[in-house]
């Protein structure tokens, strides 16, 4: 007979804090794409046709914006969706290995 562990039990998991969600990730490549065009919230809004509080939210990672929304957004700032969504892995794979080297770093000094 299977032995039942209780949840407290279970090996902790992981925190969100250690790796970002891809919607905060994604909406930090829009809103950084979108200045580096120098362009305001409204004018990239209007071009992707959706409010600018929306695109607000989407650059904040408040919103989960569907595939539709996406192309939009990344058609209003004249990327396609190959380019948008390698620069969101490119920016998650940086912080990634931000975080191998500050956990080695750590892991040295306690060690020391």
């Amino acid at each position: 007979m299977a032995e039942i562990i209780p949840l407290s039990a279970k090996a902790p998991r992981p925190s969100r804090e250690l790796e970002p969600l891809w919607r905060d990730a994604l909406g930090e490549r829009l809103r950084n794409l979108r200045h580096e065009r120098g362009e305001r919230l409204a004018d990239t809004a209007d071009r992707a046709g959706v409010s600018p509080q929306y695109l607000s939210e989407i650059e904040r990672g408040l919103k989960e914006p569907s595939s539709e929304m996406i192309a939009a957004v990344a058609g209003a700032l004249e990327v396609t969706l190959i380019e948008l969504t390698a620069g969101v892995v490119d920016d998650l794979r940086s912080r990634a290995t931000e975080r191998a080297v500050v956990g080695c770093r750590a892991t040295y000094a306690l060690a020391a």
